[in-house]
């Protein structure tokens, strides 16, 4: 049986030819610009500051980060979706909540993730991980619930925006807890990270690529993770399930989509060099490190993903009656 990482590897060798036929066509018009939905700081932004290289010396041009936060990630996807050429020079890096929670989330969307957006190919699948400040006093998911149930007035759980995962998370968690939570958005992880860093905020529900170094360092203290299966970063953390919260799942996954229209050719070039990079030993050592597992794939198993996202995120927001704050 052929594992991911051969099939990675075969399948970047057999299109690398193509791969770096973009650089010497589509790249040549101009730079290739990486448009993170997110202020800098966050895990998204990170991603995009640890491909920047490797595009840059496969595709034979300058690549930019060009951050553009705001509305829960809603305006960078949307300068993309609706105004970035179709031409595969700019790229969007997506995120789960303007790809699959927001449009379930806000009254109106400036764009349609699966009519004005092209799948390329899915980067992650990150865990989260609740966690508290030091100051809060429970280190295990029934001493918090415990601990949060007894307080006079609801706690104050902080996430990167409106519709990221780490606000489904929340208010997913307040429902099935049974504890009142109060969702403070910012704009960003980074600066939401920051605040309970400094037990302005005493809680968030964060994606661990961002979180890890401070869990590690003690500045955080992990009560558990998201995932189905324990994390590798953090492996004596347990996961809700295991801590008491039976079917609880949420995971943040963020991927590679251009403009509609875009020829198919380029999308398939595009998805080769990205192929290509997660084929180095060294680059995926550095990606999982992140606390995420190398999911490169193909544009259709990609859309498929944020075809059953949107679904099953879409539904929580529903049940949870979360808002865009």
């Amino acid at each position: 049986m052929i594992d991911r990482r051969q099939w990675l590897a075969g399948t970047a060798a057999g299109l690398l030819a193509p791969s770096f036929a973009f650089a010497q066509s589509d790249a040549a018009k101009g730079p290739v610009r990486i448009v993170v939905p997110y202020p800098p700081g966050g895990p998204t932004d990170l991603m995009a500051r640890l491909l920047q290289p490797q595009l840059q010396r496969r595709l034979g041009t300058t690549v930019i980060v060009d951050n553009r936060g705001g509305a829960g990630g809603n305006l960078g996807s949307a300068y993309v979706a609706r105004q970035a050429p179709a031409d595969g020079l700019t790229l969007l890096l997506a995120a789960s909540g303007p790809m699959a929670v927001n449009a379930a989330l806000y009254k109106s969307m400036p764009f349609n993730a699966q009519d004005d957006l092209l799948p390329v190919v899915q980067l992650s699948a990150f865990p989260l991980v609740l966690e508290v400040h030091p100051s809060v006093k429970a280190r295990t998911l029934k001493e918090f619930i415990a601990y949060a149930g007894s307080q006079k007035a609801p706690l104050n759980f902080a996430s990167a925006g409106s519709g990221t995962p780490q606000h489904l998370a929340g208010e997913l968690f307040a429902r099935e807890a049974k504890v009142p939570l109060t969702h403070v958005p910012y704009r960003g992880a980074g600066p939401a990270l920051n605040d309970v860093l400094g037990g302005q905020v005493p809680l968030m529900f964060d994606i661990l690529a961002s979180s890890l170094q401070h869990l590690q360092a003690g500045k955080l203290m992990p009560i558990a993770v998201t995932s189905a299966t324990r994390s590798p970063a953090l492996p004596q953390v347990p996961t809700m399930a295991e801590a008491g919260l039976p079917g609880f799942e949420v995971t943040a996954w963020h991927g590679i989509a251009v403009r509609s229209g875009t020829p198919a050719a380029t999308v398939q070039r595009l998805n080769a060099t990205f192929l290509d990079i997660f084929a180095d030993p060294a680059f995926r050592k550095s990606w999982e490190a992140l606390g995420t597992p190398v999911v490169a794939g193909t544009p259709e198993a990609f859309g498929q993903l944020i075809r059953s996202e949107t679904a099953r995120l879409g539904r929580i927001v529903r049940e949870t009656g979360a808002t865009a704050d």
